[in-house]
């Protein structure tokens, strides 16, 4: 789809006027790893909040009835099940969110078939990441308290679709078209990055035996309701509020059925940022205590699980590197690392095998 700019400025400028903020100081916040735009916008009056800008530009996102060949012809996002940075989708889990007493941004107003939302400030710099780097705030406290918010949300059923703001969004299943799309990107790009590996016809056979393995395992272990994105530049910490609404999330819009290792492993063990080993254990102790989840099964769901996302972020970076964009190589090391741990667990030796014979030398990363 074409983009025109300065018609696109003209409708944020419509939008705008007709939501009563025509009169907004604007200023841009920048792009996140999508096509969305953000701004902050701060009236006459010193009332502030959020402008998200997400034109449909992407591939559109999976229906809910699509079979498996169909997506495959739709693109990335049905393949995976991303929401393709939808402002229905985003709008509709906000007030899912809200409804179960979390710090989902209160939606102010809403386009969502332009691609417009004015969405609530939770101020600058509160991002956990930030606040962290800065000392500002106790490292352990925010990944107990995350790890705290996990475990309430996964503790009842996942929902069929999230409802809000008069918008319904179907909650998908993670299924093995999304997880297979997505490990696959190690094997398609790793041994293009990486001359040391070892990758021939052979190898590329394993890789998808013992990717699959990795799947069905992870296939056959509980649905929880998964945000999918929950990480350190997506929780803002709101010391103010009381309990779980302590911590404002953000980037939730592609929430699918999946499982409570997806979240922990994006939460400790982040690809850009080295969470501390006492971070680590906290959410781990904070989560099993919270959830009364079993230690051992949640450390072996984790390997697995842990090891699929680990997989499918390095091939991501090196994907990246690839096509210019070498700031990902300040990353890529810390998440061969992450690979490397995730690999150490029996319930991967499969896949820690192929590793091994391919690549010895990410395995000593550990």
């Amino acid at each position: 789809m074409s983009f025109d700019p300065d018609a696109r400025t003209a409708e944020i400028d419509a939008f705008l006027a007709a939501a009563g903020w025509g009169d907004a100081a604007i200023r841009p916040l920048g792009q996140d790893a999508s096509t969305r735009r953000y701004f902050r916008l701060k009236r006459p009056d010193g009332m502030s909040a959020i402008l998200m800008d997400a034109p449909g530009v992407e591939d559109p996102p999976c229906p809910p009835e699509a079979d498996e060949a169909t997506r495959l012809t739709m693109g990335w996002n049905a393949r995976t099940r991303l929401a393709a940075s939808r402002v229905d989708a985003f709008v509709a889990l906000a007030g899912e969110l809200n409804r179960r007493g979390l710090s989902a941004p209160q939606i102010l107003a809403a386009d969502p078939g332009a691609g417009f939302a004015i969405i609530e400030d939770f101020g600058e710099g509160r991002e956990f990441a930030r606040l962290i780097e800065r000392g500002a705030a106790d490292e352990i406290e925010l990944y107990t308290s995350a790890a705290e918010l996990l475990a309430d949300l996964h503790s009842t059923p996942p929902p069929d679709a999230a409802r809000g703001h008069g918008q319904v969004w179907p909650i998908l299943d993670f299924d093995a078209l999304a997880l297979r799309s997505n490990a696959d990107q190690f094997a398609d790009w790793m041994p293009k990055h990486d001359p040391q590996m070892r990758w021939g016809d052979a190898a590329a056979e394993r890789w998808a035996e013992e990717r699959d393995a990795l799947i069905n395992q992870a296939l056959a272990r509980p649905r929880v309701f998964t945000l999918r994105d929950y990480h350190a530049e997506n929780l803002i910490w709101l010391p103010e509020r009381a309990g779980k609404a302590r911590i404002g999330l953000l980037d939730f819009q592609d929430a699918v059925r999946g499982w409570a290792a997806w979240d922990m492993s994006m939460l400790i063990q982040d690809a850009r940022r080295e969470v501390s080993p006492d971070a680590r254990e906290a959410a781990m102790a904070a989560y099993c205590a919270a959830s009364g989840k079993d230690r051992e099964d949640l450390e072996a769901e984790l390997a697995i699980v842990g090891t699929l996302n680990a997989l499918r972020i390095a091939g991501v970076f090196a994907r990246l590197i690839e096509n210019g964009r070498p700031r990902y190589g300040d990353f890529l090391p810390r998440q061969l690392t992450i690979l490397a741990r995730n690999l150490s667990h029996p319930a991967v030796a499969g896949m820690a095998g192929l590793v091994r014979e391919t690549a010895p030398h990410l395995m000593e990363a550990a």
